[in-house]
């Protein structure tokens, strides 16, 4: 972050604390149009790059593959922060965690900038039907002047957890009588967490994303003979915990087969500030409530991923209902494909689980556009890019005008050129004892093709309070600190100053 950004953000900071079928019909006969292009945009919360189109998995997401091979896909997109609510508040405001001052949950965008011009607001000014379904923001109701109409969510099927089956609704009541007794109101933040899986043998629309993909598809057919175009959100809830698919997704894997975490330990030279540990694994029923050294234990371990992986083939099936249906439809052609996570997430690398750090594995995210028109068919871009981009990206694609305050670079080049000469760096930041305003410290990343070097400010002093330094050229996994290796010292000072120009200092000529 530069100086300036920095010191603003202290002073602001410590001021005020099928299953395994392809979905049939993906592939379109795209043609350029003169009008302006409709948006697609869907956000999946905790989407790991763990997919087939980055590089062989055992993960099978063959829409979101097929999707891959018809648009552009970015191999080094990262998010400004590795928490839902952080993430999506950048993405949408086009500003960074400095500027919006949200660095967890909470506050809602509207509440923390009432002033400011979000992405679907501008698209809304500018004659667009803004339709926001599931999670975009990270609350339903997060920024009701965006959208055309009342935001739509699917009614998880109980405390907002997603289970169905009565098996796992009575660990929860355990849960909330071991925690609370028999009063309604919950007193610990993980009271109401059942068990961290859940497999029934329902159809698609059984679980709540099913639900969210056939209400899209029937939003879609409202929006087919409107006189605007559209810009629609859809947030599917999963992979995020718990781990719940229909049974179905759960078959197409083999739990003996799967594989697990291949540094499942913390970093050499970790700081006290560097790890998270369990995460919001922590206090669901069936889980450990610590993570001892080495990790879980394995069979634990192994039937998390397993959930994962049923989760996010259970989206991709969710996803290639509503692409086909703009196929269908006939929307194809005039309408952009976005698809993203909004970060990523640990099953057991680092000795950890969940997202909630500055590492690759939490902050590297899946990105993929699709253009109609634009010739980045099949293409995969090397570019280091940020979600925080996507604002003034899509506004140009769309003809739309941008705010002059947003701290942002439009990709648009890249999908015309994918790997021209693009930025230096990314920048990404993560806090911890954030409910404290005395003790919060911020961790600030910074991320080049080769290295990634984080400081932790204390921010109420604004002093550092250590350092990390990640060779990525020879130790991709990020394992080693290497902040105290005389060989990399040149090399130190250089990650300081780009860290210190701060994301307008990292632009391409």
């Amino acid at each position: 972050m530069s100086s300036i950004n920095r010191r603003r953000f202290l002073q602001k900071m410590s001021a005020g604390l099928a299953a395994s079928m392809l979905v049939p019909g993906l592939k379109a006969n795209v043609k350029a149009g003169n009008n302006r292009k409709n948006v697609l945009f869907i956000a999946v919360d905790d989407l790991r790059t763990q997919l087939n189109c980055y590089g062989k998995t055992q993960i099978k997401s063959p829409n979101i593959d097929r999707l891959s091979e018809e648009g552009l896909t970015f191999n080094n997109a990262f998010c400004q922060h590795a928490t839902c609510g952080a993430s999506r508040a950048s993405l949408l405001t086009g500003l960074r965690d400095d500027s919006t001052g949200i660095i967890g949950l909470y506050p809602k965008v509207e509440e923390a900038l009432p002033e400011h011009l979000t992405m679907p607001q501008n698209f809304k000014n500018n004659g667009y039907q803004t339709i926001s379904l599931g999670k975009i923001y990270h609350q339903a109701d997060d920024d009701k002047n965006s959208w055309s109409k009342k935001p739509w969510c699917a009614l998880d099927k109980y405390f907002g957890r997603g289970y169905i089956t009565s098996k796992s609704k009575k660990k929860v009541m355990q849960r909330r009588r071991k925690k609370v007794g028999d009063y309604w109101i919950v007193e610990d933040a993980h009271a109401e967490k059942g068990p961290a899986t859940e497999m029934a043998d329902v159809p698609y629309n059984g679980y709540s994303d099913g639900e969210l993909a056939d209400r899209a598809v029937k939003e879609l057919r409202n929006l087919k003979n409107s006189r605007n175009p559209f810009f629609l959100g859809v947030g599917f809830r999963k992979p995020h915990l718990p781990f719940c698919a229909p049974k179905k997704f759960w078959d197409m894997y083999n739990r003996d087969e799967i594989d697990l975490a291949g540094n499942p330990f913390f970093p050499k030279g970790v700081t006290k500030y560097t790890m998270n540990g369990m995460g919001e694994l922590e206090g669901y029923a069936d889980t450990p409530d610590r993570i001892k050294e080495g990790g879980l234990p394995e069979k634990i371990a192994r039937r998390l991923i397993h959930g994962y992986n049923a989760c996010v083939s259970y989206i991709d099936f969710c996803i290639g209902l509503i692409i086909n249906e703009l196929e269908i439809l006939n929307l194809r052609e005039d309408t952009i494909i976005v698809l993203l996570g909004d970060h990523g997430w640990k099953l057991g690398e680092h000795g950890a689980w969940a997202k909630h750090t500055n590492f690759e594995i939490d902050t590297r995210v899946p990105l993929i556009i699709d253009v109609p028109g634009m010739q980045s068919e099949g293409v995969k871009s090397d570019a280091l890019v940020e979600l925080v981009d996507l604002y003034p990206t899509l506004c140009d694609l769309c003809e739309l005008t941008k705010p002059d305050n947003l701290e942002v670079y439009s990709f648009t080049p890249l999908l015309k050129e994918a790997n021209r000469p693009w930025k230096e760096a990314i920048f990404s930041q993560y806090p911890r004892s954030r409910r404290n305003a005395n003790k919060l410290v911020m961790g600030y990343t910074v991320r080049t093709e080769k290295y990634r070097y984080v400081e932790w400010v204390h921010v109420k002093s604004g002093k550092i309070k250590t350092r990390e330094l990640y060779d990525r050229s020879k130790d991709p996994r990020e394992n080693t600190n290497v902040i105290d290796n005389p060989a990399y010292k040149s090399i130190l000072v250089q990650m300081q100053k780009t860290l210190d120009r701060g994301w307008e200092g990292a632009l391409p000529d």
